[in-house]
C-alpha cells in the first residue's frame, strides 16, 4: 500500500486517483479549485464517466480516497506525488505548462522527506527535467526526490476499464528505486510494463495519440475519394483492416476526431516537431484533412438545402463522442455556431453534454435531452454523435416528424438499403448518397 497524493481532480486525475484507492493505496486527490473539492465531498462528480460516481462513493466510504484543497498537507504526507493538471493548447499549437510549473514550485516548497514525483498529464519531451529543476530552485533543503513520466492511454466512455485493466504502463523514471515503486504501484492492473527513459515515455504518449490521429484522417481522405469514385468506404475499411498488419481500430469515415486528446496532441507533436529542427509533414496533414471533414459535412447540408436561412435542423450529438460529457474539439461546437450565423433555426439533442454545451455556445439553438422532440418539424438532421439513442431511432417515426426526410450522417450509423426503402435522402461519409424518390425531393 502507498500514500498518493494526486494534484488535479479533472478527468485524468480523478479516474486514475480512484482506481489507485480501489487496488488499496490511501489516496488524496486534491485540487485549488475549492468549489470542486466541496462538490466532490458531497458525492457530486464533475465530469460524467460510467461506473465512475460508483467507484469514487465506495472508496471514500471504506476510507482508501480523499479529497481536498489542502494541497501543502497532500503533499507533505504523500510517498507518491501524481501531477495530473490540464496542458491546454496555446494559440501556436504549444501545450501550456502553466499548471504543471504551478504544482512543481508547491512541490519544492514543501517537500519534507524523498518522494517519487510522477507527470500523468500529457507534457511535452523536456517536462520532467523541467518540473526536476523547477522543484530544486523552489526547495529550501538538497531533499532527494525522482521524478517519472508515467503518461495516461485512457478512453472516455471507458476510462475505468481502461484503468483497472491496462493494456500496459509506461514508466520513465530517473531511478531504479522510482521505477520499482511506480511498477509495483500498477501491479494490480497489468504485468504488461514498458521502462523507459523520460524523455521516451514522454514521447510514447504523443506518438501513440498522433498514429491513432492518423489513422482516422487517412481512412476520411479515402472516404472523401470514394465519394468520387462511387466507392464505399465501409467496405474499404473492412477490406484493409482484417489484414493483421493494419487492423480494424480507428477505420471508421466520420466528422473527424475531437475530444482533449487528438486536436492537442497533434498540434503539440508538431510543434515538438518544429522546435528540434524536423518538419512534420505528415502530421500536418493529419490535422488539416480532420478540420477538413466538418466543412465537408456542412457543404452537404448546404447543397442540399439550397440554403441555411430559416430553415430548421435538428444536431444530434453535442460531445465528441458517447457516454461523455467532454464537448472539448467535437465537431458540434464547430458546426453550430457557423449555421446559426447563416440563420437556421438549431435544434440539439444530446442526453448527457448539454450543461457543457451551454456554457461554450450559450443559446445559439434550442435543447433537448428528448431526441424525438429535436428532430419535430426540421428540414434536416445532421447527426454528429453515434449515440445509442440515435442508433435505436424508429425512422418510420422520424420521417412522419420531419418537414423533409433529409439526414446528413457523420457517423455512418444507419444502412443504405434501409434508408433508401424508406425514402430517406440520406448523405453519409463515403458512401454512395441515396435520394428520396419523390417529386417533392427532386430540388434537393
Amino acid at each position: 500500500m502507498k500514500k498518493v497524493t494526486v494534484v488535479g481532480t479533472g478527468y485524468v486525475g480523478l479516474v486514475s486517483g480512484t482506481c489507485f484507492a480501489e487496488a488499496g493505496n490511501q489516496v488524496t486527490c486534491c485540487d485549488i479549485n475549492q468549489m470542486k473539492i466541496n462538490d466532490l465531498l458531497q458525492g457530486v462528480m464533475p465530469i460524467y464517466e460510467p461506473g465512475l460516481k460508483e467507484l469514487v462513493d465506495k472508496n471514500v466510504k471504506r476510507g482508501t480516497l480523499h479529497f481536498t484543497y489542502q494541497i501543502t498537507q497532500a503533499i507533505q504526507e504523500a510517498e507518491v506525488i501524481y501531477i495530473a493538471v490540464g496542458t491546454p493548447m496555446t494559440s501556436s499549437g504549444k501545450a501550456d505548462l502553466t499548471y504543471i510549473k504551478q504544482v512543481a514550485k508547491t512541490i519544492g516548497e514543501n517537500l519534507n522527506g524523498y518522494k517519487v514525483i510522477v507527470t500523468k498529464s500529457t507534457v511535452p519531451v523536456g517536462t520532467g527535467k523541467l518540473i526536476k529543476s523547477v522543484i530544486q530552485e523552489h526547495s529550501f533543503e538538497q531533499i532527494p526526490f525522482d521524478i517519472v513520466a508515467n503518461p495516461e492511454f485512457l478512453r472516455e466512455g471507458d476510462a475505468i476499464k481502461d484503468s483497472m485493466n491496462m493494456e500496459r504502463a509506461v514508466i520513465g523514471a530517473t531511478s531504479e528505486k522510482a521505477f520499482q515503486i511506480i511498477a509495483e504501484l500498477h501491479q494490480p492492473f497489468t504485468s504488461n510494463i514498458v521502462k523507459a527513459s523520460l524523455e521516451t515515455a514522454e514521447l510514447i504518449k504523443y506518438a501513440a495519440n498522433a498514429f491513432l490521429a492518423t489513422k482516422i484522417s487517412f481512412i476520411n481522405d479515402i472516404a472523401n475519394i470514394c465519394e468520387r469514385v462511387g466507392a464505399d468506404v465501409t467496405k474499404v475499411s473492412e477490406g484493409i483492416g482484417l489484414d493483421s498488419r493494419i487492423g480494424n481500430k480507428f477505420l471508421q469515415a466520420g466528422v473527424g476526431f475531437g475530444g482533449s486528446c487528438f486536436p492537442k496532441d497533434t498540434s503539440a507533436l508538431l510543434h515538438i516537431a518544429k522546435e528540434c529542427g524536423y518538419e512534420f509533414n505528415l502530421i500536418k496533414s493529419v490535422i488539416e484533412t480532420n478540420e477538413g471533414q466538418r466543412v465537408q459535412l456542412v457543404k452537404k447540408l448546404e447543397k442540399a438545402l439550397g440554403t441555411l436561412k430559416g430553415k430548421t435542423i435538428s444536431i444530434l450529438g453535442l460531445a465528441f463522442k458517447p457516454n461523455t460529457d467532454d464537448i472539448r474539439s467535437s465537431p458540434a461546437i464547430d458546426i453550430i455556431p457557423y449555421l446559426a450565423v447563416h440563420g437556421a433555426n438549431l435544434q440539439a439533442f444530446d442526453p448527457i453534454a448539454i450543461k457543457e454545451t451551454k456554457k461554450q455556445l450559450g443559446y445559439q439553438c434550442a435543447y433537448s435531452e428528448n431526441i424525438y422532440e429535436s428532430i419535430q418539424n426540421s428540414d434536416a438532421c445532421v447527426i454528429l454523435t453515434d449515440w445509442q439513442d440515435v442508433k435505436d431511432l424508429d425512422l418510420i417515426k422520424v420521417k412522419e416528424l420531419m418537414k423533409q426526410p433529409l439526414i446528413v450522417d457523420g457517423r455512418n450509423v444507419f444502412d443504405l438499403e434501409t434508408m433508401k426503402d424508406l425514402g430517406f435522402t440520406y448523405l453519409s461519409v463515403g458512401r454512395p448518397e441515396v435520394r428520396q424518390k419523390t417529386a417533392a425531393s427532386k430540388s434537393l
